[in-house]
């Protein structure tokens, strides 16, 4: 017997909670099914996946999980942006927008992650956003470290738009961009072929010639 369980969770319509879900993991799994959790992306990056993953283990459910790409990844890769970048960036850093238990302003690792040499992947973090930028510029991150914000990434449906830090949650706000949307914050951004600020420049080298 082979069961499947797609259960998706979009910001503001959660169908079932997560306790829920592991309940319907585990019932499908004692009634004898093969019980196959699709998600999108990296199952363990902000996934919850090892969250359903230790339920199971706990109840005696064997698990073994199939590597997705994560978004990072896949989205940087597809703007051709490198998330570390030598002499530009010397490490990354993923977080995400949401506390473990809601509220309006998780983001207290601002001061730690406020480093000019490193990069900034935000997952799950357009409404908390402007503090999150807020809270960087205040630690120290220059105003106009460059940024991107990728709705929908690597699909059909993707949308973009670049920005400086000061400006980004105002260009999201603009563009109407909805979850899921990615957030990446550091100089490797402006490497980007896309990087808006690339094409003005060169276009000015052009004219003066």
């Amino acid at each position: 017997m082979l069961g499947f369980s797609m259960l998706a969770k979009l910001l503001g319509y959660h169908s079932r909670t997560q306790e829920e879900i592991h309940e319907l993991l585990l019932s499908f799994a004692e009634a004898g099914a093969n019980v196959v959790r699709l998600k999108g992306g990296d199952p363990l990056v902000f996934g919850r996946g090892g969250e359903e993953m230790e339920f199971l283990q706990q109840q005696g459910i064997e698990v073994k999980v199939i590597p997705g790409i994560t978004a990072a990844s896949g989205i940087a890769a597809e703007l051709g942006i490198p998330l570390t970048h030598r002499g530009v960036a010397n490490s990354v850093r993923f977080l995400t927008g949401h506390s473990r238990n809601g509220g309006t302003d998780p983001l207290f690792v601002a001061e730690n992650a406020a480093d000019p040499d490193s990069t900034l992947v935000v997952y799950m973090g357009l409404s908390t956003l402007p503090s999150l930028a807020a809270k960087l510029t205040h630690h120290g991150l220059p105003k106009d470290t460059p940024a991107v914000a990728v709705e929908r990434g690597t699909t059909p449906q993707q949308r973009m738009v670049f920005a400086e830090l000061k400006d980004i949650a105002e260009e999201i706000a603009l563009n109407q961009l909805v979850s899921p949307t990615l957030i990446i914050i550091g100089k490797v951004v402006a490497l980007s072929p896309l990087w808006p600020h690339v094409k003005k420049e060169t276009a000015v080298l052009m004219e003066a010639n």
